[in-house]
């Protein structure tokens, strides 16, 4: 497989470039290349280029560039996943399993039972741990980390858009699914699941069944969908009234209870198709 190294400003140096110091010291300490070597260079943007180890030390990797292209790998739909984060052994594999995915943005969120929310020293970590899951699964756009925001204030930003797009809110006993091809649906007659449907309101309800694939906006290139995942505990129940008041349809993920990264990482396998 051939090595991949991250330079953000790719396109501002055609022919020869420096590789960041972070990515040289990988290169040169870990990975040991040496003078001639091939590799992949992405800049995080979208855009890939072949490129030819020039000169490297303990320090420094400088490299010959072939021509810089758009080398497009994202699914159709772009996802966002507003979500809990999970403790930092799992949120570690969680970002790492989303970005290989190809969910577009995870939108942190505290909500009223989260205990402890990410520090900005997490964040930080799994900013690179895209980067590294880029590198690995071949992806040339990085997956935003959004700003960590409390629910309520995600939500009214939400319900500001003036274009809003198909959303749902991951809840057992919700009155949607989602099924093999990424559609949200209503429910046969059994029921999603063996837990008690929640009550909705004649609009609720119509918002729930009216679900289907996501659908593009003017603003947008490509469809959008999100999703929300709650913490452990759940919403409460003013959280999941409020998604359901603002056309947030509540969606079944199945009869056993999923943890955070599990749940989040169930949504994207399947909206995230093609």
């Amino acid at each position: 497989m051939t090595r991949r190294y991250y330079v953000p400003d790719l396109l501002n140096h055609p022919g020869i470039v420096e590789l960041p110091d972070e990515e040289a010291a990988h290169a040169a300490r870990v990975m040991r290349v040496s003078v001639g070597d091939a590799i992949e260079l992405f800049d995080g943007r979208g855009n890939q280029a072949q490129a030819e180890i020039a000169n490297v030390s303990k320090r420094s990797c400088t490299c010959r560039v072939d021509a810089i292209a758009p080398v497009d790998r994202e699914p159709s739909i772009e996802l966002t996943l507003a979500t809990a984060i999970p403790k930092p052994d799992r949120a570690k594999e969680m970002i790492e399993r989303l970005t290989e995915l190809g969910v577009h943005q995870i939108q942190p969120l505290n909500f009223d039972r989260t205990q402890r929310g990410p520090s900005d020293n997490l964040i930080g970590k799994l900013e690179r741990i895209v980067i590294e899951a880029c590198k690995q699964s071949g992806r040339n756009q990085l997956m935003r980390i959004a700003p960590v925001m409390s629910f309520t204030n995600w939500l009214d930003e939400f319900k500001q858009r003036p274009s809003r797009p198909v959303a749902f809110v991951a809840m057992p006993g919700g009155q949607a699914a989602l099924d093999g091809q990424g559609i949200m649906r209503q429910p046969d007659s059994k029921g999603a699941s063996d837990s008690p449907p929640q009550t909705e309101s004649p609009d609720q309800a119509n918002s729930s069944a009216q679900l289907a694939s996501p659908v593009q906006s003017a603003d947008h290139a490509k469809p959008e969908c999100y999703a929300v995942v709650g913490p452990e505990g759940g919403l409460n129940d003013q959280e999941l009234q409020n998604c359901l008041d603002a056309s947030i349809a509540a969606v079944d993920l199945g009869k056993r209870i999923l943890r955070i990264e599990t749940a989040a990482s169930l949504i994207a396998s399947r909206i995230l198709i093609n």
